[in-house]
C-alpha cells in the first residue's frame, strides 16, 4: 500500500475538491509540508481552493491524459471514475493513482477493521455496527463513505474501525479483518461502465478480507463468493436471521425487530449483518442486541419527517436503485402511500419495479426528473392499476403528491435514482423535500456517531 512518506520527492496532484480531496490535502500538508502539490477542481471551486491552501497550484478544469502524465502520483477522489480514458491512458504511461482510502490503509496497516459494502444497506449496517460495539464499551471509529473520510481520522486511535466502502473504494482497501457485503444489485453503471465491472469491483472487498460475511439470502452473491476460504453467511436459519418478527441467532430468539428504531424488514436484516459481524470478530453480539432499541436512524433513509397538511412525510432520498424503492414500499405495507420516484437517468433496469406495481392498485406514483418519463411510460405499458402522475422536477412532484393524497396517508420520497439531474447529492435532495413538505430542518441533521467514541 502507498504511504504518505513514499510520496516525498515525487510529483503529486490531488484530483477533486470535495471532502475527500480536502482531507487528502490536509493530510499531505501535515505529514509532508514542503511537498509541492497541485489540485484539479471545477472552475467554480478555484477561489475557494486557493483560500483553503494558498500554496496549491490550482487548475479549474478536468485534467486530460497529457496533464496527468506530468505527475508521478495522483490522489483521486472516489467519485471520479477509474475508467475514464484519460486515467487509463495515464496509467499506461506509468502514472500511479491512489486515494485517501488507500493512503489511510497504508498508514494504518495494524488497525482492526470491519469494512462494509453493498449496493444497499451498507451505511445503516456500518452505523449499527459502531453503535452496537460502543454499547459493549469498545472504542470504535465510524468513518469512510458514510460521511467522514478516513484521512480526517489519520491520527485517531480506536480498538475497532467500522468503515463503509463504496464500490469506488473497495479495490483501495488494505487487508481487513472482516469484510461485509450486505447486498449486490445493479448500480453506478455510469462510473463502472457495465454491470459486470460493477459487480467485480464490489467483490474486490473479498480479496482484502481475511474473513468475509455475506448476505445468505442473495443466491447470486453466495455463489460468487463461495471460493473465499473463510466465508460466513447471515440471513439464514443457522445464523443471524429474521423470522416471525424477531431477530434470531440460530434457533434462539434474541430481539424483537419491531423495537428497532429504523423501520422495515431490510433494516432488521441489516441488524443481523451488524450482529453477525461483531460475533465474527469475537465480541458478545447477543449482549449488544438490546442496543438496537437506541439506534438513531440515518437521515435520508426512510426518515420520518413528521406530519404536515394532514399527511405523513418520509424522506428516503438515499434510495438510488429501483430495488431500494421496493424495499421502502415493503416497509410501509398496509399504509396508503404516494411515492415520488425518478431522478438522474443512468440507464438502470426498472422492469422488476414495474412488475411489482402491476398488482398495486392502492398505490399513487408520481414520476419526476430526468428518467421520470421513462418510468411513467413503462408503468403505462404494463397497465399499472393505481394512480400515476408526472412532474418535471421535485417541487412539482411534491405538489402533485400533496394534491391527491388522502388525509392520514404517507408521501414517500424514494426516487430509485441518483439526484444529479437536480441536486448535488441525495442529502441536498432530501433537505429540499423536507422544505417542500413544510418540515424544513428535519432532514438537515447529520449522521450520529461519526468519528471515534
Amino acid at each position: 500500500m502507498t504511504t504518505l512518506a513514499s510520496l516525498l520527492g515525487r510529483r503529486v496532484a490531488v484530483w477533486g475538491f470535495g471532502r475527500e480531496g480536502r482531507a487528502a490535502i490536509h493530510a499531505l500538508r501535515k505529514r509532508l509540508p514542503a511537498l509541492p502539490l497541485a489540485l484539479y477542481c471545477s472552475e467554480a471551486e478555484q477561489v475557494e481552493a486557493r483560500a483553503f491552501d494558498p500554496a496549491l497550484a490550482v487548475f479549474g478544469h478536468e485534467p486530460d491524459a497529457a496533464a496527468l502524465a506530468g505527475y508521478d502520483v495522483v490522489v483521486k477522489s472516489p467519485g471520479i471514475s477509474a475508467y475514464k480514458p484519460a486515467i487509463l491512458a495515464a496509467r499506461e504511461r506509468g502514472v500511479q493513482f491512489t486515494s485517501g482510502t488507500a493512503l489511510w490503509f497504508g498508514e494504518r496497516p495494524d488497525a482492526r477493521v470491519i469494512a462494509v459494502t453493498g449496493t444497499k444497506g451498507k451505511s445503516t449496517t456500518t452505523a449499527l455496527l459502531a453503535h452496537l460495539a460502543r454499547s459493549l464499551g469498545v472504542r470504535t471509529a465510524l468513518a469512510g463513505n458514510i460521511g467522514l473520510p478516513l484521512l480526517e481520522l489519520l491520527d485517531g486511535e480506536a480498538a475497532l474501525w467500522a468503515i463503509e466502502l463504496s464500490s469506488f473504494q473497495t479495490g483501495e482497501a488494505g487487508p481487513v479483518e472482516l469484510g461485509v457485503i450486505t447486498s449486490l444489485y445493479e448500480e453506478h453503471l455510469d462510473w463502472h461502465g457495465s454491470r459486470e465491472r460493477y459487480v467485480a469491483d464490489k467483490l474486490k472487498l473479498a480479496d482484502a478480507a481475511r474473513t468475509l460475511l455475506v448476505n445468505g439470502l442473495q443466491l447470486g452473491l453466495v455463489e460468487r463468493t463461495e471460493a473465499h476460504p473463510r466465508r460466513l453467511l447471515f440471513g439464514r436459519p443457522d445464523g443471524w436471521h429474521v423470522h416471525g418478527g424477531w431477530i434470531h441467532r440460530g434457533g434462539a430468539r434474541v430481539f424483537d425487530a419491531a423495537r428497532i428504531a429504523a423501520p422495515g424488514a431490510h433494516n432488521a436484516l441489516n441488524a443481523c449483518a451488524a450482529l453477525a459481524a461483531l460475533e465474527a470478530v469475537g465480541y458478545d453480539a447477543p449482549a449488544a442486541a438490546p442496543a438496537l432499541a437506541t439506534f438513531l436512524p440515518l437521515p435520508h433513509r426512510l426518515q420520518p419527517l413528521g406530519s404536515h397538511d394532514g399527511l405523513d412525510w418520509i424522506n428516503d432520498s438515499i434510495s438510488t436503485t429501483p430495488q431500494a424503492t421496493l424495499a421502502a414500499l415493503d416497509s410501509l405495507a398496509g399504509r396508503a402511500v404516494t411515492v415520488i420516484v425518478g431522478g438522474h437517468d443512468r440507464g438502470l433496469d426498472w422492469s422488476d419495479f414495474v412488475r411489482a406495481m402491476e398488482a398495486r392498485a392502492d398505490l399513487r406514483i408520481v414520476a419526476q426528473g430526468a428518467n421520470g418519463p421513462r418510468i411513467a411510460a413503462a408503468l403505462r405499458d404494463a397497465h399499472f392499476p393505481g394512480s400515476l402522475a408526472e412532474a418535471q422536477n421535485l417541487a412539482e412532484a411534491v405538489e402533485a403528491a400533496r394534491a391527491g393524497a388522502p388525509s392520514g396517508s404517507v408521501v414517500l420520497l424514494s426516487p430509485g435514482a441518483p439526484s444529479f439531474d437536480q441536486f448535488r447529492d441525495y442529502a441536498a435532495r432530501g433537505r429540499r423535500f423536507a422544505e417542500l413538505a413544510g418540515l424544513e430542518g428535519h432532514a438537515a441533521a447529520g449522521i450520529a456517531g461519526l468519528g471515534i467514541a
